[in-house]
């Protein structure tokens, strides 16, 4: 199965969140939106509107933990880090997502297709469908 099948099923909107804001309104977004990452959008570089990264309630979490309730002013950038984003395409496989989150010690990877956000895959969406092909019916989202 690849990541495309499991996108197929899912609802295409992405929530996303620009560098610039802040942990207050990242989390408030994540509630509003019942979810629990974000792809943080870069739109002051000079490449336009990119993903950059994943920004979690792990982040959150840890703000307030270093800042306090100071925390939530701080900058999504400030979090984020500048390394490179790793991601998939529709194309891959979900073993290779699944190798990806478990090398990289994360949970949510966005997927790029044609250096286009197509949207995002959870390791829920993963453990979903191997279940899925394991029990051989579908299971409801």
């Amino acid at each position: 199965m690849q990541v495309g099948d499991i996108l197929r099923r899912k609802t295409p909107r992405v929530v996303t969140v620009r560098m610039n804001e802040t942990v207050g309104i990242a989390a408030q977004l994540m509630r509003a939106n019942n979810i629990s990452a974000l792809v943080v959008k870069d739109v002051v570089r000079s490449e336009g509107n990119t993903a950059v990264g994943m920004f979690t309630e792990r982040d959150v979490v840890r703000a307030i933990a270093e800042h306090g309730a100071a925390g939530v002013n701080l900058k999504v950038s400030q979090l984020v880090p500048v390394q490179r984003l790793v991601a998939c395409s529709s194309s891959d496989t979900l073993e290779h997502v699944r190798h990806l989150m478990k090398v990289h010690h994360i949970r949510h990877l966005p997927v790029i297709d044609n250096f286009a956000l197509a949207g995002v895959i959870s390791m829920r969406d993963v453990s979903a469908a191997f279940d899925e092909a394991a029990s051989g019916a579908p299971k409801a989202a």
